[in-house]
C-alpha cells in the first residue's frame, strides 16, 4: 500500500520550494502577480477535464488547482498576511455562515430559496455596498462578467421587460456596426461589437443561458467538425461551394 499524502505534506512540500537557502531558484523568483496566469490555467483546466467526462485527469487538474491556493498562501504567510490554515478556517466559516438552511435554523424549500439566503448573507457581510454593482470581479472572462453584472443591475430594476427588446435592441446595434463598417472606424468598430457582445451576453441571461458556456460548447464543436475536415481535405484546394459541403457532411458525422 502507498503512503498517503495529506494536506501537511503539501504544505510542507511548497513551504521546502519556497526555501531561500534549499528551495527551486524558479519558485523562489515567483510572486502572487506571476503565478495568477498559472492559477487561472488550471482552473480552466479543470472545466476542460469535466467538460470531458475524464475523472482521471480530473484528479489531476484539481490537484494542480489546490497546488496554487497553497502556492499563494505560502507566499501569504512569507509576508505575514495570513496563511493556508487561515484560508480553510475563512471559506469553512462562510460555508457555514451562508448554509443556515442546513447548519441552523433558517427553511429552505428550493433553489430559489437557497439562492435569497445566499445573497442576503453577502449582503450582511459586507460593511458598506456604494453600488448594486459592487462584489463582482473584474478578472472574470468578460462574457462571464458582463453577465454577472447585469444580473446585480436586474436585481434593483435596471432590465428589460421582455427578453424580445434586446432582439429589437441587437437590430440597431448591428444598424451601428453597418456605419462603422462604412466609415473603416477601427476604434469605432470595436466599440460597435462590444456592444453587440454585451447585449448578447444580456440576452443569453434573460433566457437562463451561461453565456460563457454556451460559446465554450459553440468554439468545442467547431473544433470538432474542423478536424473532421482537415482529416480528409486540402482547405486550400477546395472551393467555397465543396467547403460548404464539406462542412455539413462534417455537422452530420460528428455533430
Amino acid at each position: 500500500m502507498t503512503d498517503q499524502k495529506t494536506m501537511n505534506d503539501l504544505i510542507s512540500v511548497m513551504r521546502a520550494l519556497r526555501d531561500p537557502d534549499s528551495g527551486c531558484p524558479w519558485d523562489i523568483e515567483q510572486n502572487f502577480q506571476s503565478i495568477v496566469p498559472y492559477t487561472l490555467e488550471e482552473a480552466y483546466e479543470v472545466a476542460d477535464a469535466i467538460d470531458r467526462d475524464n475523472m482521471t485527469d480530473l484528479r489531476e487538474e484539481l490537484g494542480d488547482l489546490l497546488l496554487q491556493s497553497v502556492y499563494h498562501a505560502q507566499m501569504a504567510k512569507e509576508f505575514g498576511h495570513f496563511d493556508i490554515h487561515d484560508v480553510i478556517h475563512d471559506i469553512t466559516e462562510k460555508m457555514i455562515s451562508r448554509h443556515p438552511h442546513v447548519f441552523g435554523d433558517t427553511p429552505a424549500e428550493n433553489a430559489e430559496d437557497v439562492n435569497a439566503i445566499w445573497d442576503a448573507r453577502k449582503q450582511a457581510e459586507k460593511n458598506e455596498t456604494k453600488s448594486a454593482l459592487d462584489g463582482v470581479t473584474q478578472a472574470l472572462p468578460a462574457l462571464l462578467l458582463s453577465q454577472k453584472l447585469q444580473k446585480k443591475a436586474a436585481k434593483v430594476g435596471f432590465e428589460w421587460p421582455k427578453v424580445s427588446h434586446v432582439l429589437d435592441k441587437l437590430e440597431e446595434e448591428i444598424a451601428e456596426m453597418r456605419a462603422a463598417l462604412d466609415n473603416q472606424d477601427k476604434d469605432n468598430q470595436a466599440e460597435e461589437l462590444g456592444d453587440i457582445l454585451f447585449l448578447l451576453a444580456n440576452y443569453a441571461r434573460m433566457l437562463d443561458i451561461n453565456a460563457e458556456e454556451a460559446l465554450r460548447q459553440c468554439t468545442q464543436k467547431f473544433q470538432r467538425r474542423f478536424r473532421a475536415i482537415e482529416a480528409v481535405h486540402d482547405f486550400q484546394a477546395l472551393s467555397l461551394d465543396e467547403w460548404e459541403a464539406a462542412w455539413n457532411a462534417a455537422k452530420k458525422s460528428v455533430g
